[in-house]
């Protein structure tokens, strides 16, 4: 495969086009705009889809919460193989095609044959396989970016992939839905949301034309050998077992609020359209602290970043997100302060992808495996949460889990060294071999 290397370290290596200044691979723009487009139509059902399963097809909220957690499941799945071995034997460019046909099929099958039945098993089936399309598209990419940005621009590369992530799913996704819904109706603005993932799609598979993601970025290792290398680092490199951890408490909380939120806001007197607004801020406060913390994760720390806004201040989010409203009632303001908060820690973690490659920088591909199975098993995890406690503790209690695994999340980024933190015996590499491993940002090349 072609090697994502193209000059020297120092001064004569800063990246000189405006995109690449900004810290996106000028090489990989259109990828981001692939993913944006993507997201957004993933997306659109996120403020209203629990609340659909349960207000219109007649499921009880743990009913619909069991349905969103089965989609989970395969989202992890669908996660570590994608940005792991997928990626390393098909090239990421195959997987982000395969988990496009994934979501369009199965999709599909839910809208033409499932909701219409109103059958439960059915929209359990049909919703949970197309669990695999997202994240095989979207990681895919990530994987791409891992491979192709060089790792002193890495965090904010990976700033902007979650900065596009976010802004469609469930940002522009929410607008869409907002401004569709009154005239079409929930069930025909899921077709709409189809329609804009095949745009999504086309964007990545026509007009991104670099080299390095058409090819398997490990294509010489054998499947069940590197398989079980993924899980194996996990004890040779202690660090990346307690990453897999950080990322998996990462987003959990936000899994789980978008599928019991609507309904606690909803007994405070919110409509839907207010709670999607609250929705809207929550992830607006992410998208500006993903470019801030993307930098500070470059040129501060990277474990300081994760700790003091992932950890803390996330937890601080998580218990605002249930007292605050408690305590105002249906009033707008206090309650959007509460999920402003918890947005900007939920961007927190955005250097963790940089700190776990350091680890085990010529093992990349496992390394991204880990990183992808955490986010993936987080999408099962935060609803599977509510679904066994909101009967028992409501949205308070739920919130103290999420507040004490995110405060747990604090003291372990503590444990994982980020590069350029310079302790002596960490195991990473130092910044400069870091740079010099990596190179500059490999150039385009024709289809």
């Amino acid at each position: 495969m072609s090697t994502p290397t193209t000059g020297t370290t120092g001064p004569a290596a800063r990246p000189r086009h405006v995109l690449d200044r900004l810290g996106i691979p000028r090489v990989l723009a259109w990828g981001y705009t692939g993913v944006l487009l993507f997201m957004i139509g993933d997306g659109v059902e996120t403020s209203y889809l629990s609340k659909y399963l349960g207000d219109d097809l007649g499921f009880s909220e743990t009913g619909a919460g069991a349905i969103i957690t089965v989609y989970g499941v395969t989202a992890a799945i669908a996660s570590f193989l994608g940005a792991g071995l997928l990626s390393d034997r098909w090239g990421p460019r195959r997987v982000m095609a395969a988990g496009a046909a994934a979501w369009v099929v199965f999709h599909v099958l839910m809208l033409a044959v499932a909701v219409p039945a109103e059958n439960y098993w059915l929209v359990m089936v049909t919703y949970g396989l197309r669990g695999f399309g997202y994240p095989m598209f979207a990681y895919g990419f990530l994987s791409w970016i891992m491979a192709v940005a060089p790792r002193d621009h890495q965090s904010k590369a990976v700033g902007w992939f979650w900065f596009s992530y976010s802004a469609g799913y469930p940002i522009i996704g929410s607008f869409v839905f907002a401004a569709a819904t009154p005239a079409l109706g929930f069930y025909r603005t899921l077709w709409l949301s189809l329609a804009v993932v095949l745009a999504g799609s086309l964007v990545v598979l026509l007009l991104l034309r670099e080299r390095t993601g058409f090819d398997g970025l490990a294509p010489g290792r054998d499947a069940r050998s590197e398989l079980a290398g993924t899980f194996r680092i996990l004890f040779e490199k202690p660090k990346l077992g307690i990453s897999l951890v950080i990322r998996l408490v990462n987003t959990t909380p936000s899994f789980g609020m978008w599928v019991f939120m609507p309904f606690f806001v909803r007994d405070l007197g919110f409509g839907d359209g207010e709670w999607n607004t609250l929705l809207v801020v929550m992830m607006v406060a992410n998208l500006g602290a993903l470019l801030v913390f993307g930098v500070l994760g470059d040129n501060w720390s990277g474990r300081k970043t994760c700790a003091l806004f992932g950890g803390v201040l996330g937890a601080v989010g998580c218990l605002l997100c249930y007292y605050l409203p408690a305590a105002a009632g249906h009033a707008f303001l206090p309650a959007a302060v509460a999920v402003a908060v918890y947005g900007a820690g939920l961007a927190g973690y955005v250097p963790l992808p940089a700190m776990m490659v350091a680890q085990a920088p010529e093992r990349r591909g496992q390394v991204m495996g880990v990183y992808t199975l955490g986010a993936g098993l987080s999408v099962a995890v935060g609803p599977l949460i509510g679904t066994v406690t909101y009967g028992s503790f409501g949205f308070e209690g739920l919130m103290w889990i999420y507040a004490g695994l995110l405060s747990l999340n604090a003291v372990l980024c503590w444990c994982v060294t980020s590069p350029g933190d310079g302790l002596p015996g960490d195991g990473a590499p130092a910044e400069g071999a870091v740079r010099e491993e990596t190179g500059a940002v490999a150039s385009e090349a024709p289809a």
